[in-house]
């Protein structure tokens, strides 16, 4: 958010976090502790999981909160 302004999410990485989450969730049907969002490359689309509360991101990823990743369009 800047100035207040929430940005916006570009949708193809939206798409891409969900099919992350929605391949853990495939896999792991039992989830011991939910994801709080997804770190995701803007470039490549590749991303992971994020467990913690204060993720480090490094200058080329986008965080995804899991709110936006289940949430529908």
């Amino acid at each position: 958010m800047k100035n207040g302004v929430p940005e916006l999410l570009d949708p193809n990485l939206l798409k891409s976090a969900r099919e992350i989450y929605n391949t853990y969730r495939y896999f792991h049907v039992k989830l011991s502790k939910p994801p709080i969002g997804v770190a995701i490359n803007r470039k490549t689309h590749r991303g992971q999981l994020l467990f913690t509360k204060r993720p480090i991101l490094l200058p080329w990823e986008n965080f995804i909160p899991i709110h936006q990743i289940e949430s529908e369009n």
